[in-house]
């Protein structure tokens, strides 16, 4: 941090203070009411709402209907350098990630979002464009409070592993891929057409509030020294823990809501339950630092290429 950003500190606590902040979960979600998101917002409120996602790790903004496509990155801005989607086109002159529900935009799958790459991103912001009158709610998972409560033999073992992850991941390990329409297999094909993967610590040390998040999620396909049977018995061992009720949150979309996730410390699960209904979010994606395992070792790039 800056020395100015420093000096800003106790009044983004003070203004946190003044924020209206609901929590919805104990362990993860929080809504803040009477916020206008911009670009142009003080630096205090917006240390303010960084401070409340760092704290609740995901967090929602109602009624925000004056964002536009430019408004969304503008606000985005803030947080860093926005960087768009390493596989899918964004739409023209934008970084925006779009997830159309007719165009195979339907992650219903736990994930933290692009670990294929070894410098994920950090912070993820989403815009509900089109909402189905019912379903397509989003689960929020805090990673952190999954490692903070595993029993300690398993957090030792976690500490210790690595793993491999993919954007070729099993699309057919939750559905058949021979049932898909044509808009999902031409997403599916757009999101692999370069193959990236890195490998990760499984837990990682955010580099902000020096809390131990665990590394999971749909994109691993292996843990390093560890036979294909034996690497999806851990990761679901660990990913089971992640995903424990208390650990979540469950976020019902109305037009023009905002979610804002920490993606260094949560997963999340777009759920795919409004049938033919069509569904339109948008995301800015923050670019991220490569995680630091407990020893002190950085993620690294195994491919990033065909």
């Amino acid at each position: 941090m800056t020395t100015d950003t420093l000096d800003l500190i106790p009044q983004a606590l003070q203004s946190a203070a003044e924020l209206d902040i609901v929590p919805l979960a104990t362990r993860i979600g929080a809504e803040i009411r009477g916020v206008r998101l911009s670009g142009s917002l003080s630096a205090e409120v917006f240390l303010a709402i960084k401070q409340a996602l760092l704290r609740h790790k995901v967090i929602f903004f109602r009624g925000q209907g004056h964002l536009d496509d430019a408004g969304h990155e503008a606000f985005g801005r803030l947080w860093g350098d926005t960087v768009p989607h390493p596989t899918v086109p964004p739409p023209q002159g934008t970084t925006l990630l779009e997830l159309d529900s007719e165009h195979g935009g339907r992650a219903n799958s736990w994930h933290t979002d692009v670990t294929f790459q070894a410098a994920y991103p950090q912070v993820a912001i989403l815009r509900a464009v089109l909402i189905p009158e019912v379903g397509g709610d989003t689960v929020w998972a805090n990673t952190g409070a999954a490692y903070e409560h595993l029993p300690p033999d398993l957090k030792d073992l976690a500490g210790r592993l690595w793993a491999v992850h993919g954007n070729d991941y099993d699309y057919a390990a939750t559905r058949s891929v021979e049932t898909e329409d044509a808009g999902v297999k031409r997403y599916r094909e757009v999101f692999t057409s370069r193959l990236i993967e890195a490998e990760h610590p499984v837990v990682r040390v955010h580099p902000e509030t020096g809390e131990r998040t665990l590394v999971l999620g749909h994109f691993v396909k292996r843990l390093l020294g560890y036979s294909t049977q034996d690497s999806l018995r851990l990761f679901d061992i660990f990913e089971s823990h992640i995903l424990r009720p208390e650990n979540t949150v469950r976020w019902r979309w109305r037009q023009d809501d905002v979610a804002i996730w920490d993606n260094r410390a949560t997963q999340h699960y777009a759920i795919n339950d409004y049938g033919a209904k069509k569904r339109v979010v948008r995301r800015v994606t923050i670019a991220g630092d490569a995680p630091v395992s407990l020893d002190g070792r950085r993620s690294r790039v195994l491919r990033d290429g065909i």
